[in-house]
This record gives C-alpha cells, structure tokens and sequence, in this order.
C-alpha cells in the first residue's frame, strides 16, 4: 500500500477505536488487507489507489454505527465486480462468512445480464439491489454510502458522467435515504446532486445562503436567547440548535412551487431537543406563549409519524422583528432517528426486539419487491419504485383510529389493499368521512375511510390496474387474476393481441398469431403462447412492451422486403409461383383471378383506386406496386424480369369498401411553428384517420417534414384527407410517400 493508503488507514482505525463499538479489529484489517491486495495496481479516475475509495466508504459506514460485517462488505463492496480474475463470493465467503458474503452480493452489480437495453440492465440493476435490501436492509445502508463518497469525488468525472450520476442519485438514491429515514445523508446527496446539475443556480442560492445569514446573524442569536430563557425558567433540560435551510430545499421551493427567496418561511429554524415527549408538547406551548404562530404550518409528527420513523413537533412562528421562523421540536431519541432513520437501530439499539421493530418498518420494500414476481415488465417495476417511494405521502385513518400511509394520490381501493388483500378483494364500495365515495376517489390526509365488503363480491374488476396507484394494490389484483382467471385472462390477452394486430393493415390467422406471440413469448422466457396470453390479461405485462417485439414477428411471419432477388427465374418457377387460390383481403384480381397470395409493396403503398400492377416474387405470391411506383418503371426496363410482371387491378367494389383499410404514407410540408405536429395529429383524429406513425425532421431553418403512415381506405378517401391537412394553417404542401 502507498503511504498515503497507510496513513488513511491508521486514520480509520483510531475511528473504530474511538467510536466505543465493540468492533472486531482484526477481522477488519483482514479485510482491508485482502481489499487491498486484490485492488493492488487499480487507481481511481483522479488518479490516487483504487483502495482509497473501499475505504472512505468504510469510514462512513462506521459514523452511521453500523456492525463489523458491514464494515468488512464496505471495504470488498467492490472486489467481485472489478477483481473477478482474483476472487469470488465462494472465496469471500470462505474468508469472512456467509453474512459478509451475502452483502457483498448485493452491492455487486448484475455483470452479465440477458437484457436488451442499458435501461433495462440499470433497472435489473436496482431490482436486484432491492431484492437482497428486503432481505437485509444494511445492503442499502452501505450502498447509499457508496454512493455518497462517489458524489463527493464526483468532480474529476466528464460533465456527462457528472450529469448521468448526479440524475441517478437525485432520482433513486435520494429518494430511498429519505424513505429509510436518513436525513443528513439524504440533504448531503440532494445538495451535491444540484450543485452539478445546475451549478448556476448552486451558487445563486448559496451565495443568498451566506448573504442573508450575515445580514440576520443577530436575529437568530436574540431569538436563541429568548427561547433558552424561557425554557430555563420553566426549568425544561434542553439543548438548542439554530439552523438554515439546506440550498437543495430552497432550490425546490424556488424552482418547482415558483417561490421568491422572501416567500421562504422556514429559511431560519431552531430546533429544540428536550428528554421526553411531555416536554415536547410543554416547549410548544411556550413557544406559542412567546411568538404569533402562522395559520396552517403546525405538524405534529409525534403523534402521527412519517412511514420513515420520523417524529417531531413543526411549528412556524413570526418573530418580534417580523421574520417567520421555523421551530422543531423533538427528544434526543426521536433526533437520533430522525438523523440516522432506520440505521439509528443499529448505532443506539440491539436485539431481537429491534430486528423485529426494523423488519415491521421495512414491510414497504417486501410488497415492492412482490412487484418482481408479478410483472416481467422493467418499466412497470420503475413505476411501482417512483410511486411507493418518490411520492409524498397522505395520512388517512381507519374507522377505529389507526393510522394509514399511503403515496399521495392513491385512491380508496389502495387504502383496501393496503389494510389486508382479502379486504380489497371483496370490497365493494367505500365512504370517506361517513360519506359514500367513488372507488377511484383518492382520500385527503386526516380523512376517515371505511371499505365496505360483501361475501357475495366476486372479487376485483380488471378496470381497477387502471385505477390504483400504489405497486401493492396492483400486485395483489394481479394475483387475484392470475390464481382465479387463467381462461378469461387468456380470452383478455388474446383481444389485446388482436387489437394491436389490427392496427398493422394486414390480416393474420388464429395460427400465425399463436406462433408469432410464441416467438415473442420464448424471447422473454415464456413456455408457450398461452403463458403470453394469460400474463397479458392480468396484467403481468404491458401490451407496450411485447408491441414492438410482436411487430419484428409480423414484419417476419407476414412481409418481406421490397427489393426482389435479381436471379432470374425460369418458365417453369414462374409456373409454380403463380397464385395460389388462397383467399385474402386484398381486393385484388391477378391476371383474371380473384383471391390470390398478395401483399402490397411498402415502396408505394397502393390504395383503391390507384393503377396496379404485379410481380412474381420467389416463394411468397405476387407483390402490388402502383403502375407509376419508380421500382415499376426501373423494372419493367429490365428484360430479365419481363416475364414476372402481371396484369392486376382492384376488383369490382373494393374502392367503395368500408370495412377494408390499407396503409398510405403522406409527407406534410410545414412552417416550423409551436404546435404544429399537435394541430395536424388532431385533424387526423377528428377524421377518425387512425395513425400507425409519426416522424419529423427540420427542412431548412422555418420548415419542418412532416412523415406520417396513416391507415386509409381508398384515393378518394386519400384525398379527402389531404384536402383537411392542407387547410391547416402553416402547412405548406402535402405529398403521397415518404421524402
């Protein structure tokens, strides 16, 4: 080790010495040893030993109390990943124990993952994490101190990677210090995340920051004074803390509620730590005694605490001098959590009794964690994450007392869901504050809600995915489904296919839908379509991520690309390719002969009413290009495929078919203007023109291109649809096919 890696070293030792924990020293240097010599030759992007970090997240584990395994996985958190050619888990394992090694596990990335994008393999990433966090909550505690010893040495990174782990932190590794409760690491994170996601407004702020203390410093100094006087004389123990708000809070309040710096209230705040919960609510009183309080800016989290543990009194008070002041009021237990969150169990308590008080706070990570086991779908698992952790929560109240937390928004049926599965199975309608609701009505916080049941419900409506908000309502109907439903889910699933089959012009077989959601299925792990069909009908997958799989399938199974083989073909294959009297949809008359193999030529798309002509392809029928198609002329020209054209046309009736809708692709010509892709999508849908897709790409510097796949009957009604679109205003010119 370098002297420098020595000498942080010997420093963090005297930390554990110092830290009056019963830590096992030797196994801890054993581990830093080994750390060390498999890190032996690696260095960080600063240029100093690779080992350097291992052990600055080490340190911070030991400030949050955390145990001598925790320790020992914060100093090999990276070796299975980055030293694969020298170690393993089985060797970790055999070294430090299972514990260790099991940690070690979890804070380890997925390194081979059978994902299609890096997004997916990023949020396969987090599940995982999650997955062994429900098991082991210290996984997130040394994660999150990972993370945070990245983002203080984030600076020597490139302004991308900057950015990319900066949005990762503010919107994952935030938003968990604050649901585990970890304040001080969650304010640290927020701060360093803003300050390089807009290093302007950083500095903005932070400048006010050190302005406006210095203009108040006395301010806050009479009001300490006061306060202590007041508490002395009432001869309350206490200590007293003064404060400013954090530049992260401030920049939220400024930025997303569109405050000024003189709209802040809480910018000063004193916090108050006293000994018991009684003198918690006596402080409060004296406070009220000494100083007007602000209509609506009192919180009693004591009574009421944060799913994240947290408990104190709020209060917001005016000053003798006018300026609002925030006051908070809490014992030193309550500050300890509120500080540490989940992880004070560890630094001020042990036992059973606390393992069992932590896994009851910890219930939120399992239900989300029952997510995995419900949906294939990464997407869907990232929203279950935004929704059960990033949002603010609502307070609501059983009819007996009891408190309920739930994300902001949710509605009556999560609040079902959320007291017991069977209650929301046989839920059947609901009354908040005695008053009978909607079931998709979302209760206010304070409000007393009653579920009511009836034996004789036949469980839950497959509207109500569409409906709750919270991961756990939505696993628990899935389950529902999945366990009581196989035959209506397939029967559900089945229609979903087939409406998004509609959409794509030509029609399939029952079969050719079986094999195409089959290879769809086997390429997400399913055993056979049917398996497809059922996770789609209860909603263990999204029909938006199996579409664009499902569309390579039919691309596949049903079209083949427009530029034929050059070989030419003899008599004798023309002969044998000639249609097969196969009845289609087409419409059209080949060479004197109704229901031939056909598809239409993506090159020009044909519609009723054009010109038409077609061409012998090898194997798969005849493809219909417009006479005028550039590949037609080009062709033609050709005496090698002379023989492979034929005579077609539309049969008789089919331009005037209703029910029949084909494939037409319009380029619009437009002047480069807010709103105008939204002006032409609204044409298109109030002619009932269904919209297949949409592209635009700027045509000098005031006009944009304009590349729409539409689904269309005929020329007429082709026409009557660009007649529409050149009345709109701003577009210049309209033209049949793509530019």
């Amino acid at each position: 080790m370098s002297e420098e890696t020595i000498r942080q070293g010997d420093q963090f030792f005297e930390m554990l010495k110092a830290s009056g924990r019963n830590y096992d020293i030797e196994k801890i240097r054993s581990a830093l040893d080994y750390a060390a010599t498999l890190h032996e030759g690696q260095f960080r992007v600063s240029g100093e030993p690779y080992i350097s970090h291992p052990l600055s997240v080490a340190e911070i584990v030991v400030g949050l109390g955390l145990d001598t395994n925790s320790v020992c996985a914060a100093l090999l958190h990276d070796t299975v990943e980055d030293c694969a050619d020298k170690t393993s888990l089985t060797e970790i394992e055999a070294r430090f124990g299972k514990e260790v090694a099991y940690l070690v596990d979890g804070l380890t990335k997925l390194v081979q993952l059978n994902v299609e994008d890096k997004e997916e393999a990023h949020i396969e990433n987090i599940r995982k994490m999650l997955l062994a966090m429900s098991k082991d909550v210290r996984v997130i505690f040394i994660k999150l101190c990972d993370r945070l010893h990245n983002m203080r040495t984030l600076a020597v990174k490139a302004d991308p990677k900057r950015r990319a782990t900066a949005l990762e932190t503010m919107h994952v590794y935030a938003p968990l210090a604050h649901r585990l409760g970890m304040q001080k690491l969650k304010q640290e994170l927020e701060n360093l995340c803003i300050s390089y996601l807009d290093p302007i407004g950083y500095e903005e702020i932070q400048s006010y920051i050190e302005e406006k203390y210095g203009e108040s410093v006395d301010f806050i100094e009479n009001i300490q004074g006061m306060v202590s006087r007041k508490l002395e004389e009432n001869h309350i123990p206490f200590t007293l803390k003064g404060r400013i708000k954090s530049v992260y809070s401030i920049y939220r309040k400024m930025f997303n509620q569109n405050k000024s710096f003189d709209q802040i209230y809480d910018f000063y705040a004193l916090r108050i730590i006293v000994d018991s919960e009684l003198e918690c609510y006596t402080a409060l009183g004296l406070i009220h005694e000494m100083f007007k309080s602000v209509p609506g800016r009192f919180k009693d989290y004591i009574s009421t605490p944060k799913p994240n543990l947290y408990r104190s009194l709020h209060t917001t008070v005016i000053g003798r001098d006018g300026i609002p002041f925030e006051v908070q009021i809490r014992t030193w237990d309550m500050h300890h959590v509120a500080e540490y969150g989940i992880a004070a169990h560890w630094k001020y308590k042990s036992g059973e009794k606390s393992k069992e008080e932590i896994d009851k706070k910890l219930e939120w990570i399992s239900r989300l964690v029952e997510t995995e086991g419900e949906t294939r779908d990464p997407d869907e698992f990232l929203n279950a994450l935004k929704t059960d952790i990033f949002h603010d929560e609502t307070f609501v109240f059983t009819p007996k007392g009891d408190v309920i937390a739930l994300p902001q928004g949710s509605t009556v049926i999560d609040f079902a869901y959320s007291i017991h599965s069977g209650v929301g199975n046989s839920m059947v309608g609901a009354k908040i504050n005695g008053m009978i609701v909607p079931i998709d009505r979302a209760p206010e916080t304070g409000d007393i809600v009653e579920i009511l049941t009836s034996s004789a419900s036949k469980g839950p409506s497959r509207d109500w995915l569409s409906i709750v908000k919270t991961s756990e309502a939505r696993t628990k109907i899935r389950s529902w489904f999945k366990k009581e439903k196989r035959a209506d889910n397939i029967i559900a699933g089945k229609a979903m296919i087939d409406t998004e089959l509609k959409k794509w012009v030509r029609a399939c077989t029952e079969n050719q839908r079986n094999e195409m959601v089959a290879a769809v299925g086997k390429r997400l792990g399913f055993m056979s379509a049917d398996d497809v069909y059922n996770t789609l009908g209860y909603g263990g997958i999204s029909m938006g991520k199996l579409s664009g799989k499902l569309r390579d399938e039919y691309e596949r199974t049903l079209t083949q690309p427009e530029q034929e083989t050059a070989e030419p073909l003899t008599a004798e294959q023309i002969k044998t390719v000639k249609p097969k009297n196969v009845r289609t949809s087409g419409g059209i008359v080949v060479d004197g002969e109704s229901g031939c193999q056909v598809k239409f030529a993506r090159c020009c798309n044909p519609l009723p009413g054009d010109d038409v002509i077609g061409f012998i392809t090898k194997g798969f029928g005849i493809s219909i290009h417009k006479c005028d198609c550039p590949n037609v002329k080009n062709g033609r020209s050709n005496p090698e495929y002379a023989e492979r054209w034929v005579e077609a046309h539309w049969e008789s009736g089919t331009a005037a078919n209703d029910q029949a809708m084909y494939e037409a692709q319009i380029t619009v010509y437009v002047q480069d203007r807010m709103g105008i892709v939204a002006d032409v999508s609204v044409a298109l849908s109030e002619m009932k023109v269904f919209l297949l897709q949409i592209n635009t790409s700027a045509s000098g510097s005031d006009n944009t291109i304009i590349n729409l796949k539409i689904s269309c009957k005929n020329v007429e009604h082709y026409h009557s649809i660009v007649s529409r679109l050149k009345a709109i205003n701003g577009v210049l010119d309209v033209v049949r096919g793509f530019s």
